[in-house]
């Protein structure tokens, strides 16, 4: 007889599984190809419909929490036993694409369909989660949803954060729950067995090695800041260059400057400017107010202490006679996974003879406030060109149902410990 987490990866449907992708791709489809569907919109509320018709169809249980987290639920022989979760979220960028997150939630519909189909009983429950607001498009910080769940952040002071049309998080959260009545509430935060994300990996490693999946062992730490340079405005034909308080001038010497700093030969620094804001914004007026921003990542803790502690001194130092602030918004520590699930996952891929390799995470996932709780891991399959955040993100259906094997075949591992 088939070994019940091999019977429930070759279960799993590559077209079943596209087709699903397609569908909730449509919602919020843009004319680019992409997608926008920002955390607690009318879009999102519309693909939260359509996970719970998905749980009808299934035979699941829908139910979510007070951060509005949705959560699908197949049960277990042992109804006492702690669950196994999966999951990612639906949230996207304004210009995002089809699969960063949506992926791995439709991956664990696909898996849960693939473990009833090959008639595999599991001992605890598996349940896929729509995490609330990852991106941090619309509301920030992001993925408040998994922080809120693993305590991270405190509900209360997340309710009042407005976008910039003036909605709170509290006003849209309650209009996208109410989207879905009759749904149970639960408390989050309750006890899980485990956890395991698939995701696209929005870099080029995979692709460039010829490999199927990652078997991702960590998520680097992040760091996020604002900076605020506060000059003076002034005529732009008669104040002499010597007598200006530029603070463009002084914002693009800090960044050059910081540049220099933070070159790394082996290329593992992630150093980015993503925003930078000028004022007045008048072609005759010297500028007297500039904004930037650093989002800076790295794996090892060492080092993100050691180059995020030059940032004030070199903006100090490059001020030009300008006030400078510097704020840090976001400190997340890197993140190393269990070495259990990283060698469940490893051991799947090796069953289904799919090539595969260790990587970290470049990027920030639910999964790295959830590790806290339970043994965690992600898996990731490969993305066109590295390409994510961008209409032209792109995955195969092969790669995608590979990784979706992986998931099932794990999940079943993990559920009947």
């Amino acid at each position: 007889m088939k070994n019940p987490s091999a019977a429930a990866g070759d279960s799993v449907d590559r077209d079943r599984l596209w087709r699903r992708l397609m569908e909730m791709a449509a919602i919020g489809a843009r004319a680019d190809g992409g997608v926008n569907r920002q955390a607690l919109s009318a879009e999102d509320a519309r693909a939260r419909q359509l996970m719970v018709a998905w749980a009808e169809e299934l035979g699941l249980e829908p139910n979510t929490d007070e951060i509005g987290n949705l959560y699908l639920r197949r049960a277990g022989s042992d109804r006492h036993a702690d669950p196994v979760l999966t999951g990612s979220h639906l949230d996207s960028q304004p210009s995002g694409g089809k699969f960063d997150g949506a992926y791995g939630v439709i991956a664990g519909v696909e898996a849960l369909e693939a473990i009833a189909r090959a008639g595999v009983e599991t001992r605890r429950p598996i349940e896929v989660v729509a995490w609330t607001n990852e991106e941090g498009s619309r509301f920030q910080p992001g993925a408040m949803g998994s922080a809120v769940f693993a305590g991270d952040m405190d509900l209360p002071s997340l309710l009042p954060i407005t976008d910039r049309a003036g909605i709170s998080v509290e006003t849209a959260l309650r209009e996208t729950v109410a989207a879905t009545p009759g749904i149970t509430t639960r408390q989050a935060g309750f006890p899980l067995a485990g956890y395991l994300e698939a995701h696209i990996e929005q870099g080029p490693r995979l692709e460039a090695e010829g490999l199927t999946i990652g078997v991702v062992t960590a998520i680097q730490g992040s760091r996020w800041y604002t900076i605020e340079v506060g000059g003076e405005e002034a005529h732009a034909g008669t104040t002499p260059l010597a007598k200006r308080k530029d603070a463009l001038k002084a914002a693009v010497a800090m960044v050059g400057a910081l540049q220099e700093a933070m070159a790394d030969p082996t290329d593992t620094v992630r150093f980015t400017v993503g925003r930078f804001e000028v004022g007045p914004g008048s072609p005759n007026t010297v500028p007297g107010h500039v904004l930037f921003t650093i989002d800076f990542r790295h794996p090892e803790m060492a080092t993100i202490e050691r180059l995020t502690g030059q940032i004030e001194p070199i903006c100090q130092a490059n001020a030009q006679g300008c006030a400078v602030t510097v704020a840090l918004n976001s400190d997340t520590p890197p993140v190393a996974f269990g070495r259990d699930v990283i060698d469940t996952v490893r051991r799947h891929a090796d069953n289904l003879a799919l090539g595969h390799m260790d990587m970290p995470s470049g990027a920030g996932h639910d999964a790295m406030h959830i590790a806290k709780l339970c043994p965690t891991g992600m898996i990731f399959v490969p993305c066109e060109r590295g390409i994510s955040h961008n209409p032209a993100e792109n995955a195969t259906p092969e790669d995608l149902a590979a990784g979706a094997r992986v998931l099932a075949a794990a999940l079943v591992d993990l559920a009947n410990r």
